[in-house]
Protein backbone atom coordinates (compact mmCIF):
# COMPACT_ATOMS: atom_id res chain seq x y z
CA UNK A 1 0.00 0.00 0.00
CA UNK A 2 1.19 3.48 -0.87
CA UNK A 3 0.59 7.04 0.27
CA UNK A 4 0.03 9.94 -2.11
CA UNK A 5 0.75 13.41 -0.82
CA UNK A 6 2.34 14.95 -3.90
CA UNK A 7 2.38 18.69 -4.47
CA UNK A 8 0.41 19.51 -7.66
CA UNK A 9 2.74 22.48 -8.23
CA UNK A 10 5.87 21.48 -10.14
CA UNK A 11 7.72 24.75 -9.51
CA UNK A 12 7.21 28.48 -9.03
CA UNK A 13 8.31 30.97 -11.66
CA UNK A 14 8.41 34.27 -9.76
CA UNK A 15 4.79 34.52 -8.49
CA UNK A 16 3.42 32.06 -11.05
CA UNK A 17 2.68 28.48 -10.00
CA UNK A 18 3.46 26.00 -12.76
CA UNK A 19 1.47 22.81 -12.17
CA UNK A 20 2.18 19.28 -13.29
CA UNK A 21 -1.15 19.18 -15.11
CA UNK A 22 -0.21 22.16 -17.27
CA UNK A 23 3.17 20.59 -18.01
CA UNK A 24 1.48 17.37 -19.09
CA UNK A 25 -0.40 19.28 -21.81
CA UNK A 26 2.68 21.19 -22.93
CA UNK A 27 5.03 18.21 -23.10
CA UNK A 28 2.33 15.93 -24.50
CA UNK A 29 1.91 18.26 -27.47
CA UNK A 30 5.69 18.75 -27.89
CA UNK A 31 6.52 15.02 -27.78
CA UNK A 32 3.64 14.17 -30.12
CA UNK A 33 4.77 16.86 -32.57
CA UNK A 34 8.35 15.55 -32.55
CA UNK A 35 7.22 11.95 -33.01
CA UNK A 36 5.04 12.85 -35.98
CA UNK A 37 7.59 15.13 -37.65
CA UNK A 38 10.68 13.00 -37.13
CA UNK A 39 9.33 9.45 -37.39
CA UNK A 40 5.79 9.05 -38.73
CA UNK A 41 5.31 11.58 -41.53
CA UNK A 42 6.95 10.71 -44.84
CA UNK A 43 4.70 12.67 -47.21
CA UNK A 44 6.12 16.12 -48.01
CA UNK A 45 2.73 17.88 -48.24
CA UNK A 46 1.52 16.52 -44.90
CA UNK A 47 4.87 17.46 -43.35
CA UNK A 48 4.55 21.04 -44.58
CA UNK A 49 0.99 21.42 -43.30
CA UNK A 50 1.46 19.70 -39.94
CA UNK A 51 3.00 22.72 -38.16
CA UNK A 52 -0.01 24.86 -39.08
CA UNK A 53 -2.37 22.16 -37.81
CA UNK A 54 -0.92 22.31 -34.29
CA UNK A 55 -2.52 25.68 -33.48
CA UNK A 56 -5.92 24.31 -34.57
CA UNK A 57 -5.42 21.25 -32.36
CA UNK A 58 -4.51 23.31 -29.28
CA UNK A 59 -7.70 25.35 -29.67
CA UNK A 60 -9.72 22.18 -30.26
CA UNK A 61 -8.30 20.46 -27.18
CA UNK A 62 -8.88 23.42 -24.86
CA UNK A 63 -12.31 24.46 -26.12
CA UNK A 64 -13.58 20.93 -26.61
CA UNK A 65 -12.18 19.65 -23.33
CA UNK A 66 -13.58 22.54 -21.33
CA UNK A 67 -17.01 22.67 -22.99
CA UNK A 68 -17.23 18.87 -22.81
CA UNK A 69 -16.63 18.93 -19.07
CA UNK A 70 -19.17 21.71 -18.53
CA UNK A 71 -21.89 20.16 -20.70
CA UNK A 72 -21.34 16.48 -19.86
CA UNK A 73 -20.29 16.63 -16.23
CA UNK A 74 -21.24 19.86 -14.44
CA UNK A 75 -23.75 21.94 -16.39
CA UNK A 76 -25.86 22.92 -13.36
CA UNK A 77 -22.85 24.34 -11.50
CA UNK A 78 -21.42 26.35 -14.39
CA UNK A 79 -24.80 27.67 -15.48
CA UNK A 80 -24.92 29.35 -12.05
CA UNK A 81 -21.24 30.33 -12.07
CA UNK A 82 -20.66 31.63 -15.59
CA UNK A 83 -17.34 33.34 -14.90
CA UNK A 84 -15.78 30.09 -13.69
CA UNK A 85 -16.32 28.68 -17.17
CA UNK A 86 -13.13 30.47 -18.21
CA UNK A 87 -11.05 29.44 -15.17
CA UNK A 88 -9.40 26.43 -16.79
CA UNK A 89 -6.50 26.63 -14.33
CA UNK A 90 -8.89 25.43 -11.60
CA UNK A 91 -9.37 22.11 -13.44
CA UNK A 92 -12.27 20.56 -15.27
CA UNK A 93 -11.49 19.05 -18.67
CA UNK A 94 -13.23 16.17 -20.44
CA UNK A 95 -11.27 13.73 -22.61
CA UNK A 96 -14.29 12.97 -24.80
CA UNK A 97 -14.99 16.68 -25.20
CA UNK A 98 -11.37 17.31 -26.15
CA UNK A 99 -11.57 14.44 -28.64
CA UNK A 100 -14.60 16.01 -30.32
CA UNK A 101 -12.81 19.35 -30.36
CA UNK A 102 -9.79 17.81 -32.07
CA UNK A 103 -11.97 16.06 -34.67
CA UNK A 104 -13.82 19.28 -35.52
CA UNK A 105 -10.61 21.36 -35.63
CA UNK A 106 -8.90 18.81 -37.87
CA UNK A 107 -11.89 18.63 -40.21
CA UNK A 108 -11.95 22.44 -40.58
CA UNK A 109 -8.20 22.57 -41.22
CA UNK A 110 -8.33 19.71 -43.75
CA UNK A 111 -11.24 21.24 -45.68
CA UNK A 112 -9.36 24.53 -45.82
CA UNK A 113 -6.29 22.79 -47.27
CA UNK A 114 -8.19 20.29 -49.46
CA UNK A 115 -6.70 17.15 -47.93
CA UNK A 116 -8.19 13.96 -46.49
CA UNK A 117 -8.79 14.74 -42.80
CA UNK A 118 -8.25 11.09 -41.83
CA UNK A 119 -4.55 11.38 -42.72
CA UNK A 120 -4.19 13.93 -39.93
CA UNK A 121 -6.61 12.20 -37.57
CA UNK A 122 -4.62 8.98 -37.90
CA UNK A 123 -1.41 10.82 -36.99
CA UNK A 124 -3.14 12.41 -34.01
CA UNK A 125 -4.47 9.01 -32.94
CA UNK A 126 -0.96 7.57 -33.13
CA UNK A 127 0.45 10.19 -30.78
CA UNK A 128 -2.53 10.87 -28.50
CA UNK A 129 -1.48 8.08 -26.09
CA UNK A 130 1.63 10.12 -25.27
CA UNK A 131 -0.51 12.99 -23.97
CA UNK A 132 -2.94 10.61 -22.28
CA UNK A 133 -0.08 8.93 -20.40
CA UNK A 134 1.33 12.25 -19.16
CA UNK A 135 -2.14 13.57 -18.32
CA UNK A 136 -3.04 10.53 -16.20
CA UNK A 137 0.26 10.74 -14.33
CA UNK A 138 -0.57 14.39 -13.61
CA UNK A 139 -4.05 13.31 -12.40
CA UNK A 140 -2.33 10.90 -9.99
CA UNK A 141 -0.01 13.62 -8.70
CA UNK A 142 -3.00 15.95 -8.26
CA UNK A 143 -5.00 13.29 -6.34
CA UNK A 144 -7.89 13.61 -8.80
CA UNK A 145 -9.93 11.06 -10.77
CA UNK A 146 -8.93 8.58 -8.07
CA UNK A 147 -10.19 5.02 -7.75
CA UNK A 148 -12.74 3.24 -5.60
CA UNK A 149 -11.97 1.72 -2.22
CA UNK A 150 -9.94 -1.50 -2.27
CA UNK A 151 -7.58 -3.59 -0.15
CA UNK A 152 -5.24 -4.78 -2.94
CA UNK A 153 -1.60 -4.52 -1.94
CA UNK A 154 -0.87 -1.79 -4.52
CA UNK A 155 -3.72 0.42 -3.26
CA UNK A 156 -3.05 4.10 -2.59
CA UNK A 157 -4.21 6.45 0.14
CA UNK A 158 -4.72 9.92 -1.34
CA UNK A 159 -4.04 11.90 1.80
CA UNK A 160 -5.42 15.13 0.36
CA UNK A 161 -8.78 13.36 -0.16
CA UNK A 162 -9.44 11.01 2.77
CA UNK A 163 -8.03 8.07 4.73
CA UNK A 164 -9.35 5.37 2.41
CA UNK A 165 -7.07 3.09 0.40
CA UNK A 166 -8.13 3.23 -3.23
CA UNK A 167 -7.36 1.85 -6.67
CA UNK A 168 -4.76 4.03 -8.44
CA UNK A 169 -7.08 4.19 -11.45
CA UNK A 170 -5.04 7.02 -12.95
CA UNK A 171 -2.07 4.64 -13.21
CA UNK A 172 -4.26 1.94 -14.76
CA UNK A 173 -5.30 4.46 -17.41
CA UNK A 174 -1.73 5.66 -17.95
CA UNK A 175 -0.64 2.07 -18.63
CA UNK A 176 -3.56 0.89 -20.78
CA UNK A 177 -4.64 4.10 -22.54
CA UNK A 178 -1.08 5.38 -22.75
CA UNK A 179 1.61 2.73 -23.06
CA UNK A 180 -0.38 -0.27 -24.31
CA UNK A 181 -2.49 1.77 -26.73
CA UNK A 182 0.66 3.44 -28.12
CA UNK A 183 2.25 0.04 -28.76
CA UNK A 184 -0.90 -1.39 -30.39
CA UNK A 185 -1.37 1.53 -32.77
CA UNK A 186 2.30 1.51 -33.77
CA UNK A 187 1.91 -2.17 -34.62
CA UNK A 188 -0.94 -1.36 -37.03
CA UNK A 189 0.47 1.90 -38.41
CA UNK A 190 2.44 0.64 -41.42
CA UNK A 191 -0.33 -1.72 -42.48
CA UNK A 192 -3.13 0.85 -42.55
CA UNK A 193 -1.88 4.46 -42.65
CA UNK A 194 -1.54 5.05 -46.39
CA UNK A 195 -3.61 2.09 -47.57
CA UNK A 196 -6.73 2.85 -45.56
CA UNK A 197 -6.81 6.36 -43.98
CA UNK A 198 -9.22 6.39 -41.05
CA UNK A 199 -8.54 2.84 -39.88
CA UNK A 200 -5.97 3.96 -37.29
CA UNK A 201 -8.49 6.50 -35.99
CA UNK A 202 -11.10 3.75 -35.74
CA UNK A 203 -8.70 1.46 -33.88
CA UNK A 204 -7.85 4.29 -31.49
CA UNK A 205 -11.54 4.80 -30.67
CA UNK A 206 -12.13 1.06 -30.27
CA UNK A 207 -9.17 0.27 -28.02
CA UNK A 208 -9.35 3.47 -25.96
CA UNK A 209 -13.08 3.00 -25.36
CA UNK A 210 -12.67 -0.63 -24.28
CA UNK A 211 -9.81 0.22 -21.91
CA UNK A 212 -11.65 3.22 -20.45
CA UNK A 213 -14.93 1.31 -20.04
CA UNK A 214 -13.38 -1.43 -17.90
CA UNK A 215 -11.05 0.85 -15.92
CA UNK A 216 -14.09 2.91 -14.90
CA UNK A 217 -15.20 -0.06 -12.76
CA UNK A 218 -12.24 0.79 -10.50
CA UNK A 219 -12.66 4.57 -10.67
CA UNK A 220 -14.75 6.61 -8.25
CA UNK A 221 -17.75 8.13 -10.07
CA UNK A 222 -17.92 11.90 -10.31
CA UNK A 223 -19.47 13.04 -7.05
CA UNK A 224 -21.96 15.39 -8.74
CA UNK A 225 -23.20 12.65 -11.10
CA UNK A 226 -22.75 9.24 -9.48
CA UNK A 227 -24.04 6.35 -11.57
CA UNK A 228 -26.11 7.22 -14.62
CA UNK A 229 -27.68 4.05 -16.02
CA UNK A 230 -27.40 0.34 -15.11
CA UNK A 231 -24.77 1.28 -12.48
CA UNK A 232 -22.58 2.70 -15.22
CA UNK A 233 -20.76 6.02 -15.02
CA UNK A 234 -21.01 8.80 -17.58
CA UNK A 235 -17.46 7.95 -18.68
CA UNK A 236 -18.57 4.41 -19.47
CA UNK A 237 -21.63 5.55 -21.39
CA UNK A 238 -19.56 8.00 -23.47
CA UNK A 239 -16.94 5.30 -24.05
CA UNK A 240 -19.64 2.90 -25.29
CA UNK A 241 -20.92 5.50 -27.76
CA UNK A 242 -17.42 6.20 -29.06
CA UNK A 243 -16.78 2.45 -29.29
CA UNK A 244 -19.84 2.05 -31.50
CA UNK A 245 -18.66 4.87 -33.73
CA UNK A 246 -15.16 3.35 -33.88
CA UNK A 247 -16.54 -0.03 -34.94
CA UNK A 248 -18.72 1.62 -37.58
CA UNK A 249 -15.76 3.62 -38.91
CA UNK A 250 -13.54 0.52 -39.01
CA UNK A 251 -16.21 -1.36 -40.99
CA UNK A 252 -16.70 1.51 -43.46
CA UNK A 253 -12.97 1.90 -44.05
CA UNK A 254 -12.38 -1.82 -44.59
CA UNK A 255 -15.50 -3.09 -46.31
CA UNK A 256 -14.71 -4.90 -49.55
Amino acid sequence: MFFNNFDPVAFNFFSLEVKWYSLSYIFGIIFAWIYCKKILIKDKKILELFDDLISYLIIGIILGGRLGYIIFYNLDYYSNNILETFMIWNGGMSFHGGLLGVIIATYIFSKKNNINCFLFLDLISMTAPIGIFLGRIANFINSELYGRETNVFWSVKFEKIDNIFRHPSQIYEAILEGIILFILLNFFFRKYFYKSPGTISALFLIYYSIFRFFIEFTREPDIQLGYILFNLTLGQILSFLFLMFGLFLFYKKNES
